[in-house]
């Protein structure tokens, strides 16, 4: 028998539905980073980035059991609807906060020159600050397709629109970004 970890995702989310608390702490671990870039970009924030996060995997499997579909890339689809879910319950709960610099910088890996971690954290910033200035399913669908890497269908499926809608969100988005960068 395979081990866990090399187990094919439809098998370790049956096995998480049946109970298996293993199976489900594997797919915690296969999507636990992409759930946090997502609520990330939304949010702003680390800490506020990390509670949602945990209250996406603690809601998913609190409802596990109601979870029907054997598609591929339907179980990081109903986690990324969870985790739009939980940011949307976080900014009707909250003001509108202006965002720092300091909190919208990612944490750093490694020691560049100061010059060069100043200006990434300033092109950090602006991005982050032009992302959070679009409605939310631009803000999704831009995310979800250069942050996270998904592809139209996989975009359209997890915002509930077709493929093409999700493309001219997309272009609509991207036109709305270049508006609020500007040239410089």
């Amino acid at each position: 028998m395979r081990n866990k970890a090399e187990m094919p995702q439809g098998d370790l989310v049956e096995r998480a539905i049946g109970g298996d608390k293993r199976a489900f702490g594997l797919l915690y671990e296969r999507h636990l980073d992409a759930i946090y870039r997502y609520v990330f970009f939304r949010v702003g924030s680390p800490a506020d980035a990390e509670d949602l996060t945990e209250d996406v995997f603690v809601s998913a499997w609190e409802s596990l059991s109601g979870f029907q579909s054997s598609a591929p890339g339907a179980f990081l689809s109903w986690l990324y609807r969870i985790a739009h879910n939980r940011v949307v319950d976080f900014y009707r709960k909250r003001r509108p906060q202006s965002l720092t610099s300091e909190r919208l910088a990612l944490e750093e890996t490694g020691l560049p020159a100061v010059e060069e971690t100043a200006f990434l954290n300033h092109v950090t910033a602006r991005l982050t600050q032009a992302v959070l200035q679009l409605d939310d399913t631009e803000q999704q669908v831009i995310i979800l397709r250069f942050i996270e890497g998904l592809s139209h269908m996989e975009v359209a499926k997890i915002i509930g629109k077709s493929e093409g809608a999700s493309r001219v969100i997309q272009h609509r988005a991207l036109l709305n970004l270049k508006a609020l960068l500007g040239d410089s």
